[in-house]
C-alpha cells in the first residue's frame, strides 16, 4: 500500500465537510429570506416586516396615527419600526447560522459568512 493513501482520505473527508457546509449556508441563505420578522415602534402603532434577509416585506400603521399633524411622528415610528424588524432579522440570522454551525460539528463561537 501507499504510504500517503491516509492523507488523501483525510483530504477526501475535508473536500465532502466543504462541500456539505456550501450546500447547508446556501439553504440557510435561501431560508433566510423566507423567514419574516417583525418590528415595532410606538407601541405597536407601527409595524414592519422585514426578512431575516433585511428585505422591507410590509408595513402596518394604526390609523390613530394617520393625523396631519403627526406626519413627523410618523415618520420617525416607521423608520424605528424598520429598524427594529432588521435587528430582530439579524439576531435570527445569526441563531440559525449558530444552528448549522453546530449541526456541522463546528466549535461554538466560529465564524460563518453571513
Amino acid at each position: 500500500m501507499l504510504k500517503g493513501l491516509g492523507a488523501l482520505g483525510d483530504m477526501t473527508k475535508m473536500m465532502k465537510a466543504a462541500q456539505e457546509m456550501q450546500g447547508k449556508l446556501a439553504e440557510l441563505q435561501e431560508e433566510l429570506g423566507r423567514i419574516v420578522v417583525l418590528g415595532e415602534a410606538g407601541g405597536g402603532a407601527v409595524k414592519a416586516r422585514v426578512t431575516a434577509k433585511g428585505t422591507v416585506t410590509g408595513l402596518d400603521i394604526d390609523a390613530s396615527l394617520l393625523d396631519p399633524a403627526q406626519k413627523e411622528v410618523v415618520e420617525d415610528l416607521i423608520v424605528a419600526a424598520i429598524l427594529d424588524a432588521q435587528v430582530r432579522g439579524n439576531e435570527r440570522a445569526q441563531s440559525e447560522m449558530a444552528r448549522i454551525a453546530e449541526d456541522l460539528g463546528l466549535p461554538p463561537g466560529m465564524g460563518m459568512p453571513g
